[in-house]
């Protein structure tokens, strides 16, 4: 979910998607770091980040900076217990299918907001209602796609009326970022409400509160009392989170002891260097993070909306760029190892993952192939190099990624095929910009809502995907539809390899690599748990 968007419409029903990554690793199912348990202080804790916070309103962000702060302060129906990706109840005491189409959550009794407003099934109602009112393009809202209705006919029982049954997803996406549960005394109810105003209305109903609120300077939180939910009370006094412009400047900081954890983003050779420091300690959990390049089939070399449009150009422009990009050199010299080559849209560890990439371009065992590239462009008419506009961004994806895309330049202009320009923006912009056509093809990464296939593939490929980059396949949305309503597991994993196939051929991304989580922490700092649900707790950090 590190970028993650989108706008109406998950199980294709002729609206589109959303996600962001998971990866259940066969052995990891139990997450990385050190135990939460064995103790704890009050003593509060510094925690470093270069990740840029959009909007704290549910409704209005849908990325990893700003979940991170969703998943301190706000309640969630259903939540990851430390270590797992399996969800279980939150602040519901039970959620079920009562029907096929229909699913009945109960609310667990007497829950509070931190302003001392009661927490109802009619704010449940309305957290969802606006999701679907608002539908930013910045937002969650495409994760709902196959919500229909929601009934709050108590004050403890909600009920979630779906259009497509059995939907194999439902209970993650209780737990996703479309999901904090908000005050409906605070928030608007057909617009996004501002950061200033849901501080200032103590609308939180996690395991922290917001003390004082500078946006991408300074956050302090502080323990909630009233926490209603099934995760464990804070460890500690309360976290300061500190948001750095310069990863160098966080890592000097955490060597120091000036911050006690850094998370996202260190550059690989600066996690490298600190793993040899004795002052601090390197914490991995399970991968899922992806790493890709979107591309606008309006606005891209021979797209619908330019003045050469010419579909079959287009798709040789995309192919072309495949045969020639050389995973294992980026993963290997950019990234230490910390990522790995990918060859799919759904990555490696996830039932239904295949690798169609590797088989299909390049040299067809996953590395480039210049004289490939060129018989792709010569067979659809292509005869002069292609100028390549191709935006990235460096303050969102860690600092290695301008070395990143100087290599992925560097690959794509081999032989002469293209000429290509890189831009930088800042996230703030970046994150506007990118759904507004402004970028012909782009840098974008993504962090999963929940550990499923279906979260790297509703959200990018329905018809009203997040990345608003007008693709549409009817054959690849009726698959989506089916698959996530599909309860036989071999048939489900088939229908998920099916839509990587048919998407690989069409190219609406161009998948480069795959990471692991990495926190960095000090060497009396316990209680770091990245696991499989992709949610970085503060709550169970202590020293």
């Amino acid at each position: 979910m590190s970028l993650h968007h989108s706008t109406r419409g998950r199980l294709g029903l002729a609206v589109g998607a959303l996600g962001a990554s998971a990866i259940l690793l066969a052995g990891c199912a139990g997450g990385g770091g050190d135990s939460a348990s064995g103790g704890s202080s009050d003593e509060p804790l510094i925690i470093g980040t270069t990740d840029k916070i959009t909007s704290i309103d549910p409704a209005g962000s849908y990325d990893n900076g700003s979940f991170a702060v969703m998943n301190q302060v706000y309640p969630f129906l259903f939540n990851s217990a430390y270590g797992t990706s399996d969800v279980t109840p939150d602040i519901a005491e039970s959620g079920e299918f009562t029907s096929p189409t229909e699913y009945t959550v109960t609310l667990k009794p007497g829950l509070t907001f931190a302003n001392g407003n009661e927490l109802t099934a009619s704010d449940v109602k309305f957290s969802f209602d606006r999701q679907l009112a608002i539908a930013d393009e910045n937002g969650p809202s495409s994760l709902l796609g196959n919500l229909d209705s929601v009934a709050a006919p108590d004050d403890t029982t909600v009920v979630f009326t779906l259009k497509n049954g059995n939907d194999q997803t439902w209970e993650q996406i209780l737990s996703s970022p479309a999901a904090p549960i908000v005050d409906e005394d605070v928030f608007s109810a057909d617009a996004v409400t501002s950061d200033d105003d849901i501080v200032a209305g103590n609308a939180f109903a996690g395991q922290y509160v917001i003390d004082s609120y500078s946006p991408n300077e300074l956050i302090s939180y502080v323990p909630n009392p009233d926490y209603g939910g099934s995760l464990p009370a804070a460890a500690n006094g309360g976290v300061t989170v500190s948001y750095y412009t310069d990863a160098s400047n966080l890592k000097l900081d955490v060597s120091s002891g000036e911050v006690d954890v850094a998370f996202r983003s260190l550059s690989a050779t600066d996690i490298d260097d600190l793993s040899s420091d004795d002052a601090v300690k390197i914490v991995e959990g399970p991968g899922g993070e992806t790493r890709y390049i979107v591309f606008n089939f309006d606005t891209m070399p021979f797209g619908a909306g330019t003045a050469e449009a010419d579909a079959a150009k287009s798709l040789a422009v995309r192919q072309a760029m495949a045969d020639l990009i050389d995973r294992e050199a980026i993963a290997e010299d950019v990234y230490k190892g910390t990522y790995t080559p990918l060859y799919s849209f759904v990555p490696q560890g996830l039932s239904g993952a295949t690798e169609p990439l590797k088989e299909l371009y390049g040299d067809g065992d996953g590395g480039p192939d210049a004289d490939k590239a060129a018989s792709t462009l010569e067979a659809a008419g292509i005869t002069e190099p292609v100028q390549l506009n191709l935006q990235y961004n460096g303050d969102h994806y860690g600092p290695s990624s301008g070395d990143e895309y100087a290599a992925v330049k560097s690959q794509l202009e081999e032989g002469g095929l293209f000429t290509v320009n890189l831009a930088q923006t800042e996230w703030v912009q970046y994150s506007k910009d990118r759904t507004s056509d402004v970028y012909p093809m782009y840098q974008l990464g993504w962090f999963p809502d929940y550990s499923d296939a279906d979260n790297y593939l509703t959200p990018f490929f329905s018809a009203d995907n997040f990345l608003v980059n007008h693709y549409e396949n009817a054959e690849v949305q009726e698959l989506i539809t089916t698959q996530a309503s599909q309860t036989d597991e071999a048939t489900r994993a088939d229908e998920i390899g099916q839509i990587q196939q048919l998407v690989a051929e069409d190219l609406s991304t161009l998948p480069l690599l795959q990471g692991t989580q990495v926190a960095v922490v000090g060497a009396d700092v316990e209680g770091t748990t990245l696991d499989g649900s992709f949610k970085f707790r503060y709550a169970p950090l202590h020293k």
